[in-house]
């Protein structure tokens, strides 16, 4: 597997998808072996360039890498940050007290829970910490994992995250979100008590792996109030959805 990179000037039609691959697995970084998946993209004013944080298919299973790169044509691989099982990762698009943050979802003895990690130069990571553990016998049970990079806002980091729920006719993933302190991202200020959004339409069940919805990307447009997610649906096709910020306030400030 491999990223290609797709452009529109609006963001939902005419989508120009490069006819080669924008960046592929390389051969001097072992962890690549077997493609690359997932980016979440955050640009970093530290470096004046943008973070690709992506998941790695290593012979010993995935792993998050990051790569830097200020025009998608180059890219400076820092590798591996973190190492099997791991994925799921974003980060914040500052430093906090100093540190760059980075959310990400390891798999330890079965348990799938959200984790929080902290570095001073991208590379080497510690005071790790779960952020967001899953909940039994809820819409996130069985699984839980982070879904674009976080979102400043005036209230609060806005972090989107899909929970997994095991059913008699397969995985079940969908979206919820959560709220954490702008200064200390360990606290978390709101979570979600139900899903906002699930697998509805068509193309959400008929696909690589029905019933998946699965949110990688997210824009806020201050000037219109409007929130922008794009997603994968049934791990076959891209969509996006749409909401008022302040409907997503409201419903953080009732607690639902």
């Amino acid at each position: 597997s491999h990223l290609t990179k797709a452009t529109s000037a609006d963001g939902y039609t005419r989508w120009v998808i490069e006819n080669k691959p924008t960046m592929l697995p390389d051969p001097d970084y072992q962890e690549e072996q077997y493609g690359l998946e997932d980016p979440r993209i955050v640009y970093l004013e530290d470096f004046d360039k943008y973070a690709i944080i992506y998941v790695s298919f290593s012979r010993g299973g995935p792993v998050v890498s990051i790569a830097l790169t200020q025009n998608f044509q180059h890219f400076e691989r820092i590798g591996c940050v973190m190492p099997p099982e791991d994925k799921d990762a974003a980060l914040f698009p500052r430093r906090i007290k100093g540190k760059f943050v980075l959310i990400h979802r390891p798999i330890i003895r079965g348990e799938a829970h959200i984790w929080i990690s902290f570095s001073p130069d991208l590379k080497y990571w510690g005071e790790h910490r779960i952020l967001i553990p899953t909940r039994p016998g809820w819409w996130d049970h069985h699984r839980v994992g982070l879904g674009p990079p976080p979102i400043e806002t005036p209230e609060g980091w806005l972090i989107l995250y899909h929970g997994v729920r095991i059913t008699a006719s397969g995985s079940l993933y969908r979206v919820g979100i959560a709220l954490l302190d702008l200064e200390d991202p360990t606290k978390i200020i709101y979570r979600s008590n139900r899903w906002i959004f699930g697998p509805e339409e068509q193309n959400d069940f008929f696909g690589d792996v029905p019933g998946v919805t699965f949110p990688t990307g997210l824009i806020y447009d201050k000037e219109s109030d409007q929130l922008r997610m794009y997603y994968g649906t049934a791990d076959k096709f891209i969509s996006v959805a749409t909401a008022d910020y302040s409907r997503i306030l409201e419903l953080i400030k009732r607690g639902d």
